[in-house]
């Protein structure tokens, strides 16, 4: 099984608001989210009390989901999935969705990237979850954006951890690779990560590897060290992955020779940088020959961008 999960190419496919080749986040997953989000808002009476005072069932109208800042766009798959959740639970006729700048896209302030048309009450009920989502995936995918491009030319690729908004996780992952970035694991049960808790729980590496290996011997195993001397122990336990944490750039180049240089012994093993990486270093680390830089902070420390649904004036 893949360790990672490479970035499709960009740019995106426009009949559809996912990048080509991409799946998109789950449709199950997605539906949870947003109705959990419209149960949030519309509360326990399910009333939106402003809207349905002053806004006819009857009228309908086009509403455009607008950039309002510089960035990449991501999360355009759930505009429908909220516009029909709405009409489902107002007893309304369905909105329908025109996506005019796809996920995966760059966009500029002003920019138009999708439009609405329907009921009124449809578009502005949805409103805020949709542009919270939406704002959110597209703040993450503006971030990856900005470390595939500093990582440019290097061969080196940037990748996302666990450290994602709960309930968020398939949107978010979407959304760093709507920016050209790559996923890791998806959670706990995809691939196996040694740790430093599990040596010591384990005994040794070579223990955890082991345990691993034979409970569930169809996973990829990866092993976090923070050692030149470490990295030989994984090895020789045969980890398929590792990641070199937090390693001063002539420790971590170090690392990366001695392990390319087992490679005839070992076959290929994908390394990664991870601990207290920042754009202004990404080129710098990358020299070292890495395979990945892992960035928790895409998902965990991206802002928002900013985006807005303008109602047409009728």
């Amino acid at each position: 099984m893949p360790a990672t999960t490479p970035a499709p190419p960009v740019p995106a496919d426009p009949r559809s608001g996912v990048l080509p080749g991409d799946p998109g986040p789950d449709a199950a997953d997605v539906a949870r989210v947003v109705a959990a989000a419209l149960d949030e808002d519309l509360g326990p009476l399910g009333r939106d009390v402003t809207t349905q005072a002053t806004v006819p069932a009857s009228a309908t109208g086009a509403a455009d989901v607008v950039a309002r800042a510089p960035g990449v766009v991501a999360g355009l798959v759930v505009l429908p999935v909220v516009l029909d959740e709405v009409a489902r639970r107002l007893g309304l006729p369905a909105a329908t969705v025109e996506v005019l700048r796809p996920d995966g896209s760059a966009v500029a302030p002003g920019d138009v990237v999708a439009t609405a048309t329907g009921p009124v009450q449809v578009l502005l009920v949805a409103e805020r979850t949709l542009l919270n989502l939406v704002s959110r995936a597209s703040g993450v995918a503006t971030h990856a954006r900005r470390w595939t491009d500093a990582l440019a030319g290097t061969g080196a690729q940037v990748l996302d951890t666990r450290k994602t908004t709960p309930g968020l996780r398939a949107l978010e992952k979407y959304a760093v690779r709507c920016g050209g970035g790559t996923n890791k694991r998806m959670g706990l049960h995809d691939v196996a990560m040694v740790k430093d808790n599990h040596v010591v729980a384990a005994g040794s590496v070579a223990g955890a590897i082991a345990a691993v290996r034979a409970r569930f011997p169809d996973v990829a195993v990866q092993v976090e060290v923070d050692t030149p001397e470490q990295a030989d122990e994984a090895l020789d336990a045969g980890a398929d992955f590792l990641l070199l944490d937090n390693m001063p750039t002539p420790v971590l180049a170090a690392t990366v020779a001695r392990v390319r240089a087992r490679e005839q012994e070992t076959g290929h093993v994908d390394l990664e940088a991870t601990g207290t990486l920042t754009l202004d270093r990404a080129a710098e680390v990358a020299g070292t020959g890495v395979d990945f830089l892992s960035v928790g902070a895409l998902t965990h420390s991206s802002p928002i961008l900013d985006v807005a649904l303008d109602l047409r004036a009728s």
